[in-house]
């Protein structure tokens, strides 16, 4: 088990993949309320069983009664998801997979966990949001590289202009390009197959992929 790699269990909807079970494999794991519920089709047992329990079934419950549970009350200043990663990162958390995180019927905790991805990229920390069938990086200065099968749809949401835009191995490649705030340029670029590789000068941006979604093929 690789100790510093953390499973975070969100409320968003998730399909099971060979990718995403693959990506699971070893970590240690916390729930976060109802996300407690991919915990049995993933096949993980958490260390800790956070949040109000406001989404949680009885069924859920009753189905878990030795996970250690740490309860919050209803009325609180943060979202039972960023409880659970902030347990993680005081338990040694280097790198953070966010299940559940994308999707749902929350929008809003959707966009949050976006923004959330970055502020913690920003303090050095490794952050892959999923669905399971769309996974999500952050992309700030510096480097990134994500392996993609060939034909694979992704897109580069950007939070600020990003300047020195590098993106290669792709269908559409991109060399040193200013993408202004709120521009559609990289929205639906194509993987060449293996790694894509990201680089940025300056700038705050989302990666959102779609490994199974070979429409660009």
């Amino acid at each position: 088990m690789d100790k510093e790699c953390f499973t975070i269990l969100l409320g968003g909807d998730v399909t099971v993949t060979d990718r995403l079970k693959r990506a699971v494999a070893n970590s240690r794991v916390i729930a976060a309320d109802g996300g407690m519920r991919h915990a049995a089709p993933l096949g993980l047992t958490p260390e800790l069983w956070v949040g109000d329990f406001d989404s949680a079934s009885e069924e859920l419950l009753n189905a878990w009664p030795d996970v250690t549970r740490q309860p919050y009350p209803a009325a609180k200043a943060v979202t039972d998801g960023e409880i659970a990663v902030s347990e993680a990162l005081s338990r040694g958390a280097h790198s953070l997979l966010l299940v559940g995180a994308l999707g749902g019927a929350r929008s809003d905790h959707a966009l949050q966990h976006l923004l959330y991805a970055v502020a913690l990229a920003e303090r050095g920390f490794r952050v892959t949001l999923t669905s399971g069938e769309e996974e999500a990086r952050p992309l700030l200065a510096g480097s990134l590289t994500i392996d993609l099968p060939a034909g694979s749809l992704f897109s580069v949401a950007g939070f600020t202009t990003l300047e020195g835009l590098n993106i290669g191995n792709v269908r559409y490649p991109l060399n040193d390009f200013v993408l202004a705030f709120g521009s559609s340029r990289t929205i639906s670029n194509v993987a060449n197959g293996g790694p894509v590789h990201f680089s940025l000068k300056s700038g705050k941006a989302i990666v959102l992929a779609r490994p199974y979604d070979l429409t660009g093929a």
